[in-house]
């Protein structure tokens, strides 16, 4: 009987020993909730991009929503690209906003200076830009945001350590939120990160996901997103090693560009001059309309686990009939043709070599 190959997975979070210890550490002193643990992991993720606050909370998307909630969004419309996970839209609409979809450019599948000026109203007052699978925004958008009289609210989900010159995603956007779920760069399981220079709306958040308290008086309503010392221990040593995950991560990508650019049909992962980017997912985009099901379909049988890029909402049940301006054409393509390989620390070049003769075998 033929042995199955070996699973090539998606994505595996880098742990080691280092982590085991820092949560025995925890258990052992009985403070399993927030304290002085996540206090520490806060600094670390603010002093590694640059800013003045850190605020740990559950995940990325209760990250949105703190912000959200404490900026005011109530009955105002919020841009966000429809190019994205549905959590970007859950979080405007848990703070009461209405959401408005609208198109992202092609190869950095990202929203544009142009698209924002052209979804902008006098009555919004923030949006929600997605710095999507570690690339990082187009610098000017953060200025046409200015422009306007509006407030970026980065969900850089995907975006610890992208850099855009010799700064951090992270400092760029007024407030930025990030993700510690398994499939990013660095992870504690499931966490977010708020980090700002703004010191009222940071402090409206500590106090937010403490259930509103303030001064000891439960001064607004607020909610339990707290960070338990537990996931925030496993994210100190994670930090401890950030640089070299995203250095091994653009390692990896590079032996993929060089595998996927002798494949017609297939655009490589989307890299720009003067920016770093995480590659918390290598996404290609396959041009041959059609494939990218039957690439999948055939990396499945071979044992391979890959992913779409993410979601084009208008096309989504919940979503279908929410406010969009444009046709949304980029998105739906991005949906319907973008790929996802397996990139993390286990990766061999064998491996990368494996995973690109089944696209050309499925290709062709």
């Amino acid at each position: 009987m033929q042995q199955s190959k070996s699973k090539i997975f998606l994505m595996r979070p880098d742990i080691d020993e280092n982590e085991y210890r820092a949560v025995k550490e925890v258990l052992a002193s009985s403070h399993l909730t927030e304290g002085p643990v996540t206090q520490e992991f806060e600094n670390a993720v603010a002093n590694y991009v640059g800013t003045k606050h850190g605020i740990a909370v559950t995940s990325c998307t209760t990250a949105l929503h703190t912000v959200l909630a404490v900026v005011g969004i109530q009955g105002k419309q919020v841009i966000i690209p429809d190019y994205t996970y549905p959590a970007t839209t859950e979080a405007v609409i848990l703070a009461g906003g209405i959401p408005v979809l609208v198109d992202v450019d092609m190869e950095s599948m990202n929203m544009t200076s142009e698209i924002l000026e052209n979804a902008y109203n006098e009555k919004m007052n923030v949006f929600v830009p997605v710095s999507w699978g570690g690339v990082p925004l187009e610098p000017s958008i953060y200025k046409t945001a200015k422009k306007l009289g509006l407030l970026t609210l980065e969900d850089a989900a995907c975006s610890l350590g992208s850099m855009i010159g010799d700064e951090y995603v992270g400092k760029l956007a007024d407030f930025s939120c990030f993700s510690f779920h398994p499939r990013k760069v660095i992870t504690t399981g499931e966490g977010g990160m708020i980090t700002t220079d703004n010191d009222e709306v940071a402090e409206k958040c500590y106090s937010f996901k403490h259930f509103g308290v303030k001064d000891g008086k439960f001064s607004i309503v607020g909610t339990n997103y707290k960070l338990s010392n537990i996931l925030s221990a496993i994210g100190l040593q994670q930090m401890k090693k950030i640089e070299k995950i995203i250095r091994d991560r653009i390692e990896r990508s590079k032996i993929y560009d060089d595998l996927l650019s002798k494949i017609s049909g297939i655009r490589p992962a989307y890299s720009k001059k003067g920016t770093r980017q995480t590659y918390q997912s290598y996404t290609c985009y396959v041009e041959k309309e059609n494939f990218r099901d039957k690439i999948r379909q055939k990396l499945s049988e071979d044992n391979i686990e890959s992913q779409i890029g993410t979601y084009s909402l208008h096309l989504e049940p919940a979503y279908n009939k929410t406010k969009r301006i444009g046709n949304l054409q980029n998105s739906e393509l991005l949906y319907k043709n973008a790929l996802t390989l397996p990139l993390h620390n286990q990766l061999s070049q064998d491996d990368q070599e494996r995973v690109c003769r089944v696209i050309l075998k499925a290709m062709y």
